[in-house]
């Protein structure tokens, strides 16, 4: 399998795993047959660098004007993560014992470089998102799906709202297929959650142990927040 990139900076992102587990790949390849190449996105709607990664691949498939089919699964940046959230700067402080500015300042560098408003000032906390990645599941029938993922990364990020918050789910979920209703219903249901939660089990089934992690039509693995040319390149590839 090929594999590309390595990680925008090393003290947020992760390498390329060295390799995918082909049995576990093959149970979400999608059948090549149909149109368009398949992308499966593994990321987290609380992860800064999932939202420039995404936000690259979206640019660069627009810019192609490529019919590509996306998928986002469930990637839990931190499973154990409470209902009332957990403050970044004060977790980074007690984490590397440092001042957490120069990081924040990083990453809001680079997601300039793609057009993203992001100040890590407005969104102090880090959610929980098992309610979030139930909703992102069942619109994929839906068809909002990716619309939904970038709603959500707005929200956290550029807004800087509570994404674990019921309420703030359910006016978002309803601009995006579901009705009122129905959200409520998913994310108070135990056992849609649990369902999500055993989705965080792929990933690590997959060797995949940081996000964002974008697999390219079943056999090209890309890790992090990757440069725009770093996907050009692998769909140059996948194109032969």
């Amino acid at each position: 399998m090929g594999q590309h990139g390595a990680a925008v900076d090393d003290a947020e992102q992760h390498s390329v795993v060295d390799a995918l587990n082909p049995r576990a790949l093959a149970g979400i390849a999608r059948d090549r047959q149909s149109r368009g190449v398949k992308i499966e996105v593994f990321s987290d709607v609380v992860c800064p660098w999932c939202f420039i990664g995404t936000q690259r691949l979206e640019h660069v498939l627009a810019e192609r004007k490529l019919d590509a089919d996306v998928t986002y699964r469930t990637f839990l940046l931190d499973p154990n993560t409470p209902d009332e959230g957990k403050n970044v700067p004060e977790m980074i402080r007690q984490k590397y014992g440092r001042d957490p500015a120069p990081m924040f300042a990083r990453v809001e560098a680079e997601a300039r470089k793609s057009n993203i408003p992001l100040e890590s000032a407005k969104q102090p906390m880090s959610w929980n998102t098992v309610r979030a990645h139930t909703l992102l599941r069942h619109a994929i029938p839906l068809g909002t799906q990716r619309a939904l993922a970038k709603a959500l990364f707005e929200a956290n990020f550029l807004d800087g709202k509570n994404i674990s918050d019921p309420a703030v789910l359910a006016e978002l979920a309803t601009a995006h297929g579901f009705t009122k209703e129905r959200a409520a219903e998913l994310i108070a249901d135990e056992g849609e959650l649990a369902i999500t939660k055993k989705e965080h089990d792929v990933p690590r089934q997959l060797g995949i142990t940081g996000a964002p992690f974008f697999i390219f039509d079943g056999k090209i693995g890309v890790s992090g927040a990757q440069p725009e040319e770093v996907f050009r390149q692998v769909l140059d590839d996948i194109a032969k």
